[in-house]
């Protein structure tokens, strides 16, 4: 695992998107996350790109997580997104090393004997985690460790996960918990396959009902001191729905191929203005793609990298705009038939708008990409004026 390179990661990846495309549909349909996809994840250690190489994993950098993710995206958005979030999480945790090393190398290791993690923080009442606010799951100190109640929403995965990686209160406190998912205590309850998008993703709910674990499964307490911004969550995510764009421009474009109406007696894509709307496709995903991968190679997850982050607020927001633009216009190429399951297409064009809900979204992404430019030429102008 530890000589995998950045070709052999984007194979791996090709291989599994395939894979996952035979089973796509269908597990839209059944609003399932299919087992085949979970254990193909697990098993070709494509989940373990980011763990570090020192506890077993490929330990790759963010750019090539990334590339690997807009291939995989391209066969399954959702069982992508199932894979991003370990991605991201030991991604983030690995340059910040908030946790103690004992207790990294724990999770390392079980995510390379095979585990599943995820993190699990959204709640009924919170809203987004990253907008602050005080959990209402919490866990409770007694003689066998720690006592934990509470719900948690959208937790990516479902009963497939091995590990539950949750934020809570600890008197008071924010704190990070591991909860092995067979723990006792641990129920689920089927709330996600009627959402617009990401349909067999097992986003469902979770509640712990006096889940009792041991001491060390307290990873943080208090407030986290990231060295650097959490760049790793919005480019993995970005990565995941324009992977999904890109599959839907391929498609379209097949679509269009072969679609030869009797009218015309030759292939739709021979048509000047069906032309112009491919070309105003692949434009929008060259100029994403390249800022997705420019920023990502820019990022090496230390101090210097704090004042790139207006920049990977920039890749993502232009990811997801674009992919939604993308999809959209790809309904628009392909016409009525576009709006049934005989194509892929409309699929595509629900599960990206999901990204326009990840953060930074909207006008907090744009913001923090204002806010660094005028940061930026106001300190040239300080260093003029101190020359």
């Amino acid at each position: 695992m530890n000589t995998t390179s950045t070709i052999d990661i984007i194979a791996i990846a090709r291989q599994l998107a395939a894979d996952f495309a035979t089973r796509a549909e269908e597990a839209d349909k059944q609003a399932k996350l299919p087992s085949e996809d979970v254990k193909a994840l697990t098993e070709s250690g494509y989940v373990l790109m980011s763990v570090p190489r020192e506890y077993g994993g490929m330990g790759l950098t963010l750019k090539e997580c990334v590339e690997a993710q807009l291939e995989l995206a391209k066969g399954s958005t959702s069982s992508a997104m199932v894979a991003g979030m370990q991605i991201h999480m030991f991604g983030n945790v690995s340059e910040n090393r908030p946790w103690s090393e004992a207790a990294f190398e724990r999770m390392s290791r079980a995510a390379v004997a095979g585990g599943l993690f995820n993190t699990a923080a959204s709640e009924p009442t919170l809203g987004s985690p990253s907008r602050g606010g005080a959990f209402e799951t919490n866990a409770v100190r007694s003689d066998v460790g720690w006592v934990i109640n509470g719900h948690k929403t959208w937790t990516t995965g479902g009963k497939h996960l091995t590990h539950i990686v949750v934020r809570l209160d600890v008197e008071g406190e924010s704190a990070v918990i591991v909860i092995p998912a067979n723990t006792p205590g641990v129920e689920w309850v089927e709330t996600w396959g009627n959402g617009l998008s990401l349909r067999a993703s097992d986003s469902h709910d979770v509640y712990f009902k006096d889940v009792v674990v041991p001491e060390e499964n307290l990873l943080e307490r208090g407030k986290r001191d990231d060295k650097t911004p959490n760049a790793w969550f919005p480019m993995i995510m970005a990565a995941v729905y324009l992977g999904t764009a890109i599959a839907a421009r391929d498609a379209v474009i097949q679509f269009g191929l072969e679609r030869i109406p009797t009218a015309l007696g030759k292939p739709i894509t021979t048509l000047p203005k069906i032309q112009r709307q491919i070309g105003e496709i692949d434009l929008a995903l060259m100029a994403s793609r390249a800022l997705m991968l420019e920023v990502a190679s820019q990022w090496t997850g230390d101090e210097r990298s704090k004042g790139l982050f207006p920049r990977i607020a920039a890749a993502k927001h232009m990811a997801t705009e674009t992919a939604n633009m993308v999809t959209d216009k790809a309904l628009q190429i392909a016409g009525g038939t576009s709006l049934t399951r005989d194509l892929p297409l409309e699929r595509f064009f629900r599960d990206t708008r999901a990204g326009l809900m990840q953060p930074p979204s909207g006008d907090t992404a744009l913001e923090i990409v204002g806010r660094g430019a005028i940061e930026q030429i106001s300190k040239k102008m300080s260093e003029q004026d101190t020359a």
